[in-house]
């Protein structure tokens, strides 16, 4: 384990002290577990992200069709001015 020295405002290191005191553990331990909880948090995130953009990208409309040209689209009855 590597010893660390980190600079908090008052305000900060009140809140972690309370938080850290609150699960039992010292500051050190609180803020240590914090960041291992963050750098999982990342890891699984990376893995996931890799897995979802490996996948076949999934057809939502079924097989593709050349899109109307827009004389078909603005040719209706519904459209043609009187």
């Amino acid at each position: 384990m590597k010893n660390v020295t980190i600079t908090l405002d008052e305000k900060a290191a009140a809140w972690a002290r309370v938080q850290a005191a609150e699960r039992d553990m010292s500051l050190s331990r609180y803020v240590g577990q914090l960041i291992h909880d963050r750098m999982q948090h990342s890891s699984a995130y990376e893995k996931a992200m890799r897995r979802a953009l490996a996948r076949k990208p999934l057809d939502l409309k079924g097989p593709w069709k050349p899109y109307p040209k827009r004389e078909d689209l603005y040719d209706r009855p519904v459209l043609r001015r009187r």
